[in-house]
């Protein structure tokens, strides 16, 4: 009797834990993004499988499965143009922080930076922002912005500029450099005005604002493309703070209200059926953040007003040598 109960028990165990292991591969269900906009997710949970994606750089961040998930994910026309990853829950090692350093990953075969960059990040990496300098440097998808005035295109930085200062292009921390990352075609894809300056920025304050606290950082970010495109379907974003202050994890599509874009070459057409909602004000503060986004401000506002003059060549080459 007693050895039929035991037998009996054993196999109720191994058939619950059966049960469990196939509830924890269910990654397509979809939750609520940010409360503002209950932006969907693409999926609600990273698999367990997180870290075997990355060549060349820190084992942290995504599995090739998820990168592929969102890489092939559409835009929700009418959203506010990013969504959660994981439930807005990074998914790198707060104990991983060792040394002050960013690790580039190389380009890959198509000459895209496509895998992801990965800072370790403190106070004195925090740029000052009058010693950049003229980019000239056209990463695959690169297009000039002659659109009616409006810019459409910019270098987007996958390690912000405003949180990279001493790190040269080796990404070892060098104190004589107090510029932050310019040049550097590890670190540079194509990226949309809009995805650039007021979405990436909102999610690049709140690593400077953890940084100026004296917290200790890990930032990464990775440009994801679908199969061969020249141009990103958007970057995934992720931080997280060692003390865990700082916790988060998105992904902002490439978009640009009013217009689509051909990704596998990056060229780019009028369609009034491309909207973006417009972000709330509570987070429209990061235009008035004085880390190092103080020109990305100042361009958006003057452009705004005084489209007719943005379209003269002098004034648009002054615009390229930032973005």
């Amino acid at each position: 009797m007693k050895k039929s109960f035991i037998i009996g028990l054993l196999a109720t165990t191994l058939l619950l834990g059966g049960c469990s292991g196939q509830s924890q591969g269910a990654s397509s269900k979809t939750s609520l993004g940010p409360k503002i906009g209950q932006i969907k997710n693409a999926y609600s949970q990273a698999s367990s499988n997180t870290k075997g994606n990355i060549s060349n750089t820190e084992k942290e961040g995504l599995s090739q499965d998820e990168y592929t998930k969102l890489a092939k994910s559409k835009f929700q026309n009418g959203s506010y143009g990013y969504i959660y990853v994981n439930n807005n829950k990074s998914t790198l090692n707060p104990e991983s922080w060792k040394q002050n350093k960013v690790v580039y990953s190389s380009l890959d075969n198509l000459n895209r930076a496509s895998k992801p960059n990965i800072g370790y990040l403190e106070k004195r990496n925090i740029a000052n922002d009058s010693l950049r300098i003229r980019q000239t440097v056209e990463p695959t998808g690169w297009h000039y912005n002659t659109r009616n005035g409006e810019q459409l295109y910019n270098r987007g930085h996958l390690i912000a500029y405003s949180v990279s200062a001493g790190i040269d292009q080796n990404g070892n921390y060098n104190p004589q450099n107090q510029s932050g990352d310019q040049k550097n075609p590890k670190n540079l894809f194509t990226q949309t005005a809009y995805s650039n300056q007021q979405l990436q920025t909102i999610f690049e304050k709140k690593v400077r604002t953890a940084l100026r606290e004296n917290k200790k950082v890990i930032y990464e970010a990775t440009a994801v493309f679908d199969g061969n495109n020249k141009m990103a379907t958007g970057v995934n974003l992720q931080a997280v703070s060692t003390d865990g202050s700082l916790n988060f994890n998105v992904f902002i599509y490439n978009v640009q209200p009013h217009y689509s874009f051909n990704l596998a070459d990056g060229r780019a057409k009028k369609d009034n059926s491309v909207v973006v909602k417009e972000l709330p004000a509570s987070l429209q503060s990061h235009y008035n953040d004085n880390g190092g986004n103080n020109r990305t401000s100042l361009n958006r506002k003057f452009f705004k007003r005084n489209s007719s003059y943005y379209q003269h060549q002098k004034w648009e080459t002054r615009l390229h040598q930032y973005y």
